[in-house]
């Protein structure tokens, strides 16, 4: 039994019970018995603890865990209190920063965007430790695709936010006339200057929350 917010064992329920999915709980169970796997085995479902299905505002898609002690936490780009934030996530706040003028935060942890209804969703959901994409192709972006879609087809009014080629070819199944969809160059500094910064996704995704009665996410 999968241990994940109420309202999203609903949603998946017959995805918890296709092959695929036993096949990879047991690949997940077996890399977590075997060496130091990330995040710790409780916050593998942080995303959706944190932002049950019918509260979904706003879709950020990353692609991996962090791979080094102490640094995720189960939301995709987000770093536990105390971590420096990485490159990406700098980047993100200096946007955030150039858009909104709301100053950098004193720490890189996004739980408080997923409190507001910001489910911030990896492809992947775990990862060996020091081996980036080590738990790649072996169920989860299935999952993961199932997510996006129950979203996009049970749901209107969601801003999907897309970063980078990857994100933006796993939201490929989304309607734009249902739902907003916000598409750049990835954050990270190899691309941040081909067209992140500048993109003023946090103002857009704002306006179209609040064209639709709701309450802004407070980046």
């Amino acid at each position: 039994m999968v241990k994940i917010e109420a309202s999203w064992a609903n949603v998946l329920a017959d995805e918890f019970d296709k092959p695929y999915f036993q096949q990879l709980v047991e690949f997940v169970r077996q890399e977590y018995r075997q060496g130091p796997c990330y995040p710790p085995g409780r916050q593998i479902f942080a995303a959706f603890d944190l932002c049950p299905f019918d509260k979904v505002k706003v879709v950020i898609i990353g692609q991996d865990p962090y791979h080094e002690p102490g640094q995720a936490e189960g939301l995709c780009f987000s770093v536990a209190e105390g971590v420096m934030p990485p490159p990406s996530l700098v980047n993100i706040f200096k946007e955030i920063e150039a858009d909104l003028g709301t100053p950098p935060p004193s720490n890189g942890s996004l739980r408080r965007w997923a409190e507001q209804g910001v489910l911030l969703l990896n492809a992947t959901l775990t990862v060996r430790a020091h081996l980036a994409g080590s738990h790649q192709r072996r169920g989860w972006e299935e999952f993961t695709d199932a997510v996006i879609d129950r979203l996009a087809r049970q749901r209107s009014g969601i801003v999907f936010i897309l970063w980078g080629s990857y994100a933006q070819r796993k939201g490929a199944v989304i309607d734009p006339s249902r739902h907003l969809i916000l598409q750049s160059a990835h954050p990270s500094p190899l691309s941040a200057y081909r067209g992140f910064f500048g993109n003023h996704h946090f103002s857009t995704a704002n306006a179209y929350l609040e064209k639709q009665g709701l309450a802004p996410i407070q980046w």
